[in-house]
């Protein structure tokens, strides 16, 4: 049997400078369980179970650099795990190239009871690490 239907399949993100986006994604993904599952001269993706994510460039990215403010996808939500997960995640999330987005109202900036926390990569790219127990 295949994957609940509407489950990701993946998810392919484009960047501008690759060994940096290996090395901070890479961290993160790592973290929360994926394994790298294919790496190549222009991109690597990391598998969880049915679900992988790529990240990739090569000549067909544009010259922008990437603003998650503007139309198109804002950010992609993961399950952080724990509360205690979550905030190891973001005690170490510096030292691995992402900063912690909304630090006033962490870890509540999505609600009073969205335990979660929101980073963002030297890219731009913000990922939401929702805690199980949220």
């Amino acid at each position: 049997m295949g994957a609940p239907r509407g489950s990701l399949h993946h998810l392919e993100l484009w960047v501008a400078d690759l060994d940096t986006a290996r090395a901070s994604w890479g961290w993160l993904l790592v973290a929360l369980g994926y394994a790298v599952d294919r790496s190549w001269d222009r991109g690597t993706s990391w598998r969880l179970d049915a679900a992988y994510i790529v990240v990739e460039s090569g000549p067909d990215v544009l010259e922008a650099a990437h603003e998650r403010r503007r139309p198109g996808v804002n950010h992609v939500a993961l399950h952080g795990g724990s509360r205690a997960d979550v905030d190891a995640l973001v005690t170490a999330c510096g030292e691995h190239g992402w900063s912690l987005l909304f630090a006033d109202r962490h870890p509540y900036a999505g609600g009073p009871r969205h335990y979660a926390a929101y980073l963002e990569d030297a890219e731009g790219f913000e990922v939401e690490l929702v805690a199980d127990d949220a």
